[in-house]
């Protein structure tokens, strides 16, 4: 029997957060420290098999309230379902022949959920790399992530932008831009210009997340989202700035100048807290990284942070100040 298994990792965002939906640039890395991982294999019907994650069991009140927290009110089922329908579609579309044998899948994953390290689109990307496999179908890099952002924004109405798919399935370091100019269809996608970059001209790079449940990621865009479309001035101007300080980031990059990489990381949360309304708790986070002399900003949409430190010391530091205020420290494995 033919068992396809697939993985698709965290990822967090360098810099740019949150331009890539609102036609801006950022540059981000896969985190290999947690994964998504889907399973396929042929069976007499079309099965998807629940994971821990959409469990509709509970031993008391309290655990399905914690459960909701944890999880919001859909585990990942959903996604998994809306990536096969997204498949089909695309498959008939480009004409793509497919074979009529059945499958039964399931995924499991251990990405913190609600923390903006793309836990949802693990599961989307992981699943379309079975699909693909099972049905010897070929679909370009580039085009790939775009159909796994359809997943999301036209099936299930989630907000989001391309950048998570994009490091997902091009993996270790990109440079995105999202710019009108540089954004042209393909199959009946809008796409960006991809351009992965080196890992080893990062300096040395942390994440950090909290141990606490957060808000999903629709939460954070929605509002966000209508302001941008309403063209609200401050938005409009931020969204510029974002995409000016990737394009400086990725010079600093190639100059290994790590100093200049710092200040432009902390100068992106500035421009966000200037616009959006953020949790205290995870402002604390950015504040008290900060304090021990390392650079910071969310590496999604809040609940997790990411930034450059100078050495040894200085991680010590970091990693006690973040313990204080429930968070876990780690080094991001990108290769």
């Amino acid at each position: 029997m033919q068992i396809i298994r697939k993985r698709a990792y965290a990822r967090a965002g360098l810099i740019g957060n949150p331009s890539d939906g609102y036609h801006g640039r950022t540059i981000s890395i896969i985190v290999k420290n947690f994964w998504a991982r889907v399973t396929l294999y042929e069976w007499d019907e079309i099965e998807l098999l629940p994971s821990q994650e959409d469990q509709s069991r509970f031993r008391s009140i309290h655990e399905l309230v914690h459960d909701v927290q944890l999880h919001g009110y859909y585990g990942g089922l959903r996604l998994v379902k809306a990536t096969i329908r997204k498949f089909a579609e695309y498959c008939y579309r480009q004409g793509c022949r497919l074979h009529d044998r059945n499958f039964s899948i399931r995924y499991e994953s251990n990405i913190p959920r609600q923390v903006g390290l793309a836990g949802s689109s693990a599961i989307i990307v992981a699943t379309l790399r079975c699909l693909m496999e099972f049905y010897d179908v070929d679909i370009p890099r580039h085009v790939l992530p775009s159909l796994a952002l359809s997943v999301e924004t036209e099936e299930l109405g989630i907000a989001a932008g391309l950048q998570d798919r994009v490091i997902q399935v091009y993996e270790g370091m990109v440079y995105m831009d999202f710019t009108r100019e540089k954004m042209r269809r393909d199959r009946g996608f809008w796409c960006g210009q991809y351009e992965p970059m080196d890992p080893g001209l990062l300096p040395p790079v942390y994440l950090a997340y909290s141990l606490d449940s957060s808000e999903p990621t629709e939460v954070v865009h929605n509002n966000l989202r209508a302001r941008y479309e309403q063209g609200e001035p401050k938005v409009l101007q931020v969204m510029e700035e974002l995409a000016a300080i990737t394009w400086e980031a990725k010079e600093a990059l190639l100059r290994r100048d790590a100093r200049r990489l710092g200040e432009l990381i902390n100068r992106n949360y500035d421009l966000r807290e200037s616009i959006c309304k953020i949790l205290p708790r995870h402002a604390e986070m950015v504040h008290r990284a900060r304090e021990v002399g390392a650079s910071a900003h969310f590496a999604g949409s809040g609940g997790a942070i990411l930034g450059s430190y100078t050495d040894e010391a200085m991680y010590q530091r970091l990693d006690a100040a973040m313990q204080k205020i429930h968070c876990r420290l780690l080094r991001p494995i990108i290769v």
